[in-house]
């Protein structure tokens, strides 16, 4: 069975407060993206092994045992006693780059075994495994557009569409730091409620939505506002990075040609129309 996690992107970041815990409360638009990972299980029938995990595509870095997919078969055979496994798990969604990669593969894996074994598990159950691998495994659950607040783990469904609006995704070969780039964080509110900012018309959102972390890595990594400027130049109606990772992404119109690639050879760019 062979299932296709999608990335995410974030429409807006804010970091409102600083919590007792050391993490931080904030407020962001989770919204899927048609750039997608391969899974796929499959019962092993031979060796001793629970899993056995085969990769491709974009490399992976860490031990097997804490990749998420891994960690979701666990969570899952701990409770359900499954089959040991063959899983298969083709990269196309770049890491660290704030699309949810990781959380796709996790949240989709369980998903799957749940399909594959009849376990009957709800949406609801799924999202509690899903919010112990991660703070946003859960979004891709439902996988619809959500609004989340707490650590990012708290969600509420948000009425939004972008079909038929077309995104480039350009991710620089730089790493950012999320710890760093939280280091530098002065949390506050917007003046404006993202909530709020979200219904108003895409060309309106490059006046009042904010992603807080471009204050702190844009310094630092002149080449990365770089390359929202350019996403400006050449016709998006709104650009800005997404999460805390280097990626930026840019909106544009349905019948708006796209650019070119002109942002570096070690630089990975998705095209595609949002859904």
């Amino acid at each position: 069975m062979i299932t296709f996690p999608n990335a995410k992107i974030n429409l807006g970041l804010n970091i409102v407060e600083k919590r007792p815990d050391g993490y931080h409360n904030l407020e962001t638009v989770f919204y899927p993206v048609p750039l997608e990972d391969a899974l796929e299980v499959n019962i092993l029938h031979e060796g001793n092994e629970k899993f056995r995990l085969h990769q491709a595509g974009l490399e992976i870095e860490g031990e097997v045992e804490n990749n998420l997919v891994v960690k979701a078969y666990k969570l899952l055979d701990e409770k359900f006693n499954l089959p040991p496994v063959d899983i298969h798990l083709f990269k196309h969604i770049p890491s660290g780059a704030g699309l949810g990669g990781g959380s796709s593969d996790a949240a989709y894996m369980l998903k799957l075994l749940n399909e594959k074994f009849n376990l009957a598990l709800t949406d609801e159950t799924l999202e509690e495994y899903a919010a112990k691998l991660g703070a946003d495994c859960a979004f891709f659950i439902r996988n619809a557009p959500t609004y989340a607040e707490g650590i990012g783990n708290v969600f509420s469904p948000i009425s939004l569409s972008l079909k038929g609006y077309q995104i480039v995704l350009v991710k620089p070969d730089i790493f950012v730091s999320t710890w760093e780039a939280f280091a530098q964080i002065k949390p506050h509110r917007q003046e404006m409620p993202l909530k709020e900012i979200v219904k108003r018309p895409v060309e309106k959102w490059k006046e009042w939505m904010m992603n807080d972390f471009e204050e702190s890595v844009f310094p630092q990594f002149p080449a990365i506002r770089e390359i929202k400027e350019d996403l400006y130049k050449q016709g998006a109606i709104y650009a800005s990075m997404t999460g805390s990772g280097s990626s930026v992404f840019g909106l544009f119109e349905p019948s708006a040609i796209l650019p070119s690639n002109t942002f570096g050879e070690k630089t990975f760019i998705y095209r595609g129309i949002l859904k």
